[in-house]
């Protein structure tokens, strides 16, 4: 049977999906990871590729319980997302001198498509503009008519912030604009695309005055100003001639009328005197302006009443503007030494909810790391980023392996922070789980200790000496500059602080390998689209 998922359902979403991270009994982070997405051949599999950075080979994420283990294996650190860091987006449209945009309607379809862009939806069409000033505007009327289906161009740049609609200058443009709202100076720096337009939060319970001023304002019920706009589609014939005919406009709506120009005849402006309440469907009664019966009319006008979202314009822009697409920001810098520079990322991503590490609850802090690391006494030779790394162990399990990937190492304090992943305990040849010689051991997880036994590196061959009385999260390598490790170390060897694959991955991007370092900052821009 035929069905469809409405526009208003995929805004519904986008609006419970900033609810949700605004909600304080929740945890969003932004994360990166895997800082070795190829190399060498252990290391291809498990969605990885030999061509991961070349150009369009970069294999697409997998959605499956799987794949999202192996994410959360190889996850490197994470920054929590704030309300402040999160709106609603809509396509951007920006006004340009002498170019057409198309009146809001609320009847564009497959059958109805608009008249210049075609499109099937209102969401689609060019309704809308963001001007120099960064205002954002609806265009209620274009000049256009049934003989004039394209309308005019736009000659006056709307700057106005009047709460009812208005023309933007004296060109006779035949334009009507309705300011909505101003997009925020922080949101142009922290949001800024050429693509999209960013939404205030929380438009309904706003106290900010002008944002209350336009939605009070768009409220029928309060103000019964609901219809802003009647589209002459036929101006008929056999009408009396005259300025200014009030008459009514009916349908399930209370109070509205419009004001009627007849010339020759013929209708040629209507003009909305009361906007009235209630309404989703209207008409315009035409009766007492007939020059005779309806019957002899021999050119009937048709006469289009133009439904507003909801109680009016500018009351639930949400709606008004469809912001079914959300942007998530995030900037990685080196405020933190839970964000190492000195490291690469090839995955960022969205966590819900992951845990504190060692608990069942939910991790809240701003920022996290969740990689394991050593802090070194001494160092021979310099490990690099993505290499193996193993320590034969002695006490607990001895002569057993320890092993792990080096996610960063840094030479001034001498931390290495390291992850694991399945790719270290799986068949090496098929890189699964396909049994061969030594599996009891190779195929079992054990975990790095603190003792004299040396962390070594398989490529480049450095070692490293653990230092066992290191218990802070501080270090003073120089003597002269204490320096913040970022995570709390226990006889040189620090922990996650989420537990390892904790959390829900809702979202996640393969990018091509981004190699960080201290001057430079990462701003992270992810756009849901629901």
């Amino acid at each position: 049977m035929p069905a469809i998922v409405t526009d208003q359902f995929r805004i519904l979403n986008a609006n419970n999906f900033v609810e949700s991270v605004e909600n304080t009994n929740n945890s969003y982070y932004v994360f990166i990871g895997l800082p070795n997405p190829k190399g060498a051949p252990t290391l291809v599999g498990y969605g990885r590729s030999n061509e991961w950075n070349s150009d369009g080979k970069t294999p697409a994420p997998i959605d499956s319980f799987s794949y999202r283990a192996h994410t959360g294996d190889t996850m490197m650190f994470g920054k929590k997302v704030s309300s402040a860091n999160i709106r609603r987006i809509i396509r951007r449209v920006d006004w340009t001198s002498g170019k057409k945009y198309e009146i809001y309607r609320d009847d564009y379809s497959a059958e109805n498509q608009s008249p210049q862009t075609k499109a099937n939806r209102l969401y689609d069409a060019n309704y809308y503009v963001l001007n120099s000033d960064f205002k954002v505007y609806t265009c209620i009327d274009n000049g256009s008519t049934g003989e004039n289906p394209l309308g005019n161009v736009s000659e006056d740049e709307p700057t106005f912030t009047d709460l009812e609609p208005s023309k933007a200058g004296n060109s006779g443009d035949g334009y009507l604009w309705k300011y909505l709202f101003t997009v925020s100076p922080s949101d142009i720096i922290k949001f800024d695309s050429t693509e999209y337009i960013t939404v205030p939060n929380n438009w309904s319970t706003s106290t900010d005055a002008q944002i209350a001023a336009v939605r009070d304002n768009g409220n029928s019920d309060i103000n019964q100003n609901q219809i802003k706009h009647v589209y002459i589609e036929n101006g008929g014939s056999d009408y009396t001639d005259g300025n200014g005919q009030e008459v009514d406009i009916i349908g399930d709506g209370t109070g509205a009328k419009a004001r009627v120009d007849i010339v020759n005849n013929k209708i040629v402006d209507v003009t909305v005197s009361a906007g009235g309440k209630g309404y989703t469907y209207a008409q315009v009664d035409l009766d007492s302006l007939q020059k005779g019966s309806l019957e002899s009319l021999s050119d009937p006008a048709k006469l289009i009443p133009i439904i507003p979202p909801g109680l009016g314009h500018g009351n639930d822009i949400y709606t008004e503007l469809g912001t079914d697409k959300v942007i998530v920001y995030a900037r990685f810098d080196d405020t933190t030494n839970d964000f190492p520079t000195n490291t690469k990322f090839s995955q960022v991503g969205i966590v819900k909810n992951p845990t504190k590490v060692g608990t069942n609850s939910i991790y809240s802090d701003n920022t996290y790391s969740s990689l394991q690391g050593f802090k070194f006494t001494s160092v021979s030779g310099t490990p690099e980023i993505g290499e193996e790394i193993s320590q034969l162990l002695t006490i607990d399990n001895p002569n057993k392996i320890a092993t792990g990937f080096i996610a960063s190492y840094d030479k001034e304090t001498k931390v290495l922070k390291y992850f694991r992943d399945r790719s270290l305990h799986f068949n090496e040849t098929t890189k699964d789980q396909t049994d061969r010689v030594g599996i009891d051991t190779s195929g079992r997880i054990f975990q790095f200790e603190t003792s004299s036994s040396v962390v070594k590196g398989k490529t480049s061959s450095f070692t490293g000496t653990i230092d066992q009385t290191q218990n802070t999260a501080t270090t003073n390598p120089s003597g002269s500059k204490l320096i913040n490790l970022g995570v709390n170390f226990t006889n040189g060897l620090s922990e996650s602080e989420i537990n390892k694959g904790s959390g829900e991955v809702i979202y996640l991007d393969n990018r091509p390998e981004i190699l960080r370092n201290s001057r430079q900052k990462e701003d992270i821009k992810i756009i849901l689209e629901f």
